[in-house]
């Protein structure tokens, strides 16, 4: 069974603001893939979702049969995971989208860390703000 490693974040300066997404996806502990993407203006939820959408998609291309997600926001985990519902309609229309792409993968599964075991996907969404502003070191989001 092929099995993937996610860790996704999404990040913006303003909530709104310019928005960015970041997914490292790993196979048997070696880092495959790393997606780091500007995605417009967005919050930073949205930024959130849309890290997990490209993620999945990501995995469906790879033809994983088993991922396993870790995600340092807490409220979409909640939402995931059935705990919360989801009432923001722009939220819900990802939501959905998220339900339907799970149905790729013979087992899905998501977990909350801590922001301190999500430092890669947090250094990819906040890539793109590095880029804008010619900087090496890590603009504040």
């Amino acid at each position: 069974m092929e099995e993937l490693v996610i860790h996704t974040d999404g990040a913006c300066r303003g909530n709104p603001g310019p928005a960015a997404v970041g997914v490292t996806i790993d196979r048997q502990g070696k880092r495959i893939k790393e997606i780091s993407k500007a995605i417009g203006q967005a919050t930073n939820n949205i930024a959130e979702y849309t890290a997990l959408i490209y993620a999945l998609q990501e995995a469906l291309i790879l033809k994983a049969d088993k991922i396993r997600v870790f995600t340092d926001s807490e409220l979409m985990f909640k939402q995931v995971t059935g705990q919360y519902k989801v009432k923001d309609v722009k939220i819900k229309a990802l939501f959905e989208q998220i339900q339907h792409l799970k149905q790729g993968f013979q087992d899905f599964e998501i977990q909350h860390v801590p922001r301190e075991q999500n430092q890669d996907a947090d250094r990819l969404a906040t890539q793109p703000f590095k880029k804008e502003a010619g900087q090496d070191g890590c603009t504040a989001v």
